[in-house]
């Protein structure tokens, strides 16, 4: 494609609000659109693109690059690397394609350089799972995630979305072994798409919709959603009870609850309510309440490096080792709304053993009335996004 300086402007301007105002990279690309009303869908696909594949590769190309700030001459060496030709342009006069390519072949040998890992993280992330796994999801989650939509069975069926985006040019395949699961062949964004907007389907990560098949509400159960959100797993929560029966959907954040409202009502579901967590007397009051509970509790986010790449450069140990303790703080307090017989789905979407089974068997050594079930995990090398959740079992 022919490039225009504004683009490349857009793309350096956009790893700015990234790394130095520390802003989100869907959000940072959300602005830069807004500012550029008059961009087609090309000019939005090269920007995104670019962004998203030098944060992915963001210390790589900064050592080819020799700075961390020059976000121009960072972007330049992305370009050198796509091999797509570029104009003479000024800013480029220093640039030495033939030593850069060299280089990114000596590099190969420094793998927490070359796959573009922070020191601290490429160290925990062989602690915790061993070099050789470590490596082949490090090198999984430094793939682009797919698009993966989850048919609203309240209102249509996969086979009927299937054959309507055929009719708009827009190729989908069912995923083996997730039901209602559909993956878009080649990316398109479908936030503008009339089914969205009716309510026939929604994005979700084939893994995400995993852990909500996995708690397995059933129709009049009373179900609760505690920390909901903006509510994807809970509008699945319902799908999955066919609207019948109680859904509660907590959260601390009240914003995110609003958001869930207005997703709900394009999904046309009617059996969920709204709490925000305000104090301990929230819980309190839904004390042994629940057939179902999910805590799909915050985490460090690891498993979902694949779309949220900016993740590796915001995290730090001393996050994680917060998050852990509000995990454990999760688990300890909000158990106690399930009812004797009932069931509860702890759930992150993070692949360190730290934040999932070890986080479990803590519980159940101060949890005598909890009895273990099952867990799975749902690795990033599996194609997808990487979660973990396990169900236990109130017995007395």
């Amino acid at each position: 494609m022919k490039l225009y300086k504004n683009l490349v402007n857009s793309v350096a301007e956009t790893l700015q609000e990234i790394f130095v105002k520390n802003r989100y990279a869907d959000k940072a690309i959300e602005k830069v659109f807004k500012q550029n009303p008059q961009w087609g869908s090309r000019d939005r696909r090269f920007v995104a693109e670019a962004v998203y594949d030098i944060v992915r590769n963001f210390r790589l190309y900064s050592e080819l690059a020799q700075s961390q700030k020059n976000f121009w001459f960072i972007t330049a060496v992305w370009l050198v690397i796509k091999e797509i030709e570029f104009p003479d342009w000024q800013e480029f006069k220093n640039l030495n394609r033939e030593a850069i390519i060299v280089q990114k072949e000596q590099l190969k040998s420094n793998l927490p350089v070359y796959e573009s890992y922070p020191d601290w993280l490429w160290n925990l992330g062989i602690e915790e799972l061993g070099e050789e796994l470590w490596i082949k999801e490090a090198l999984a989650m430094n793939e682009q995630a797919q698009v993966v939509l989850r048919v609203n069975t309240l209102k249509t069926e996969p086979k009927k979305l299937i054959e309507e985006f055929t009719k708009t040019n827009i190729a989908l395949k069912e995923i083996d072994g997730i039901e209602n699961a559909i993956q878009l062949v080649k990316r398109e964004n479908v936030f503008q798409n009339n089914f969205f907007k009716l309510g026939w389907f929604e994005v979700q990560d084939a893994g995400s919709q995993v852990i909500s098949m996995f708690l397995d509400p059933k129709p009049n159960q009373f179900v609760i959603d505690a920390c909901a959100g903006a509510g994807g797993k809970s509008l699945h929560i319902a799908a999955l009870m066919n609207n019948k029966g109680k859904l509660i959907s907590m959260d601390v954040e009240g914003f995110k609850l609003e958001e869930l409202k207005k997703r709900a009502k394009r999904a046309g579901v009617f059996n969920v309510e709204t709490r925000v967590i305000e104090d301990s007397k929230t819980i309190k009051r839904l004390e042994a309440k629940a057939d179902k509970l999910l805590l799909d509790v915050p985490c460090s986010g690891l498993g979902v490096i694949k779309r949220n790449p900016d993740a590796k450069w915001k995290l730090s140990l001393e996050v994680i080792e917060r998050t852990k303790k509000l995990q454990e703080k999760i688990l300890n307090e909000y158990c106690e709304m399930v009812k004797v017989g009932g069931e509860m789905v702890y759930s992150t979407c993070s692949i360190l053993p730290s934040e999932n089974k070890e986080q479990v068997d803590l519980f159940l050594k101060s949890h005598s009335n909890f009895e273990f079930i099952v867990d799975k995990t749902i690795l990033p090398s599996q194609g997808f996004d990487g979660f973990y959740m396990a169900r236990l079992k109130r017995i007395s």
